[in-house]
């Protein structure tokens, strides 16, 4: 990661579909890029309200598609409409998504159900969006090391 993001306490779905979409964004590309588009990116996308870009159409995707304010990747930018989707499902069977998070018992089983029921969302992209929503995270060192990688700051 670069310098460690800023945390967030999040009020709502909202909030959390944005953490999430933002680590969808940087998997693979310049965090700076993200950085810079993020503005056009969250108007874009309604200020990542869960029904609004939920209920995305396919005429409103081809749309984005062709938006130079998003990072225009057909595939990211209908796995955030499909995220959520699942956010909203998340929310209600658990009466509130932070409540859907410490649901698992601790870190690596969250990460792993965070894998599982969210596109583009990795190990890295899990353990960005915990830290920055506020949740308990080992140390970024601490996690490296868990995973075998060399601890290094990102663009």
């Amino acid at each position: 990661m670069p310098q460690a993001p800023e945390k967030i306490q999040p009020q709502g779905p909202a909030d959390y579909l944005e953490v999430m979409s933002r680590a969808v964004f940087q998997t693979g590309m310049s965090w700076r890029i993200v950085d810079a588009k993020w503005p056009g990116i969250k108007q874009a996308f309604f200020n990542f309200e869960p029904l609004a870009v939920a209920s995305i159409t396919g005429e409103q995707m081809e749309a984005l598609v062709q938006d130079k304010r998003v990072i225009r990747n057909r595939r990211k930018l209908e796995a955030i409409v499909g995220n959520a989707q699942r956010v909203i499902e998340l929310e209600e069977k658990h009466k509130g998504f932070q409540r859907y998070l410490r649901s698992h018992g601790g870190f690596e089983p969250c990460v792993a159900d965070l894998r599982k029921q969210f596109r583009f969302v990795g190990d890295l992209g899990a353990y960005y969006f915990l830290y920055v929503a506020g949740e308990e995270v080992p140390s970024y060192e601490d996690w490296c090391a868990s995973r075998g990688i060399e601890h290094r700051h990102h663009d």
